[in-house]
């Protein structure tokens, strides 16, 4: 296991490396050029050609160059289109809201996903089981948008139960959550529904039956922890759909996370700050993948990490 890490570890740089240069490409192809906005923050002409002298924004490889170094220091530069704020004081205010909205989708994805993937194998073709898969289907055929839209006319304008959006509090924080969680726990439930249905057989099921433990006790500690496996693998996937859905949700519930930035920074040509969001959700999924490979491990001892 230590080994993965450590090869993990060193194959980052690289991965971060190539999507840099691919997200640094696309961000210098973007038309205008974000010190000659008619609107919003425009220094003078002076100030603007001391900052392309200092910044080489007019020599891409200069560019790319300083930056990395820069980078590599943790030190992601000036915003061009924030007046008198840098690429880190936007993360450090920006990066928790959307952290804690991210985990909070997982949060309800997992238990959403496991809770109706359980009790559809155990009753399969019930009521609860075919509602189960009906939500599933129509939390997988509606994008994110759609179902922020939904939830925020039921239960913030019609039921008036949850605030329209703002960030503040926990409540807050629901509606975006179960957004971004919906189809991430309908893939969850399916998978889980699927895998307890494929071990109910297994030999080790039949063992654990036939030494008297409790069908709660079987399904919990042996069949369940098994049929996780392949949520696992899935985690990797929808911790980054959460991250990257979080930018449509966070306009639909005007939440103050990186998706405003994010979105603003491309309309604005804001380079520094699009490869600053783009390395930091990338370091964090990386990082996510690396922790889903560690736990196969944990989950299962019979894996083996080469």
């Amino acid at each position: 296991m230590l080994r993965l890490i450590v090869i993990r570890l060193i194959q980052m740089p690289c991965i971060l490396a190539v999507i840099f240069l691919v997200t640094f490409a696309l961000a210098w192809l973007l038309p205008g050029s974000p010190l000659d906005r008619p609107e919003g923050f425009r220094p003078s002409k002076q100030i603007q050609e001391a900052m392309q002298r200092q910044y080489n924004l007019d020599d891409p490889l200069a560019f790319a160059r300083t930056y990395l170094l820069q980078a590599a220091r943790l030190n992601f530069g000036p915003s061009l289109a924030y007046r008198d704020q840098t690429v880190n004081d936007i993360l450090g205010d920006a990066l928790p809201v959307s952290a804690m909205l991210g985990l909070a989708a997982l949060a309800v994805a997992l238990g959403l996903g496991v809770v109706a993937g359980t009790v559809g194998a155990i009753r399969p073709g019930s009521f609860v089981d075919l509602s189960s898969l009906l939500v599933a289907l129509i939390g997988v055929s509606l994008p994110t948008f759609v179902t922020g839209m939904l939830l925020l006319v039921g239960f913030a304008g019609v039921l008036q139960w949850l605030p329209p959006g703002d960030w503040g509090g926990p409540q807050h924080v629901i509606l975006p959550a179960v957004t971004l969680g919906v189809m991430p726990a309908a893939y969850i439930a399916r998978l889980i529904r699927l895998g307890l249905a494929d071990v109910a057989g297994s030999d080790y099921i039949r063992t654990a039956r036939a030494k008297g433990l409790s069908p709660n006790r079987v399904l919990f500690k042996h069949a369940l922890k098994v049929a996780f496996l392949p949520v696992l693998s899935f985690l990797g996937p929808a911790a980054a759909a959460t991250m990257t859905g979080s930018f449509v949700v966070e306009k639909v519930f005007n939440v103050p996370g990186m998706g405003e930035y994010f979105v603003n920074a491309v309309l604005n040509k804001d380079q520094f700050l699009i490869l600053g969001v783009v390395l930091i959700y990338s370091v964090i999924l990386v990082a996510f993948n690396l922790i889903v490979d560690v736990a196969y491990a944990w989950v299962d001892p019979r894996i083996e990490l080469e």
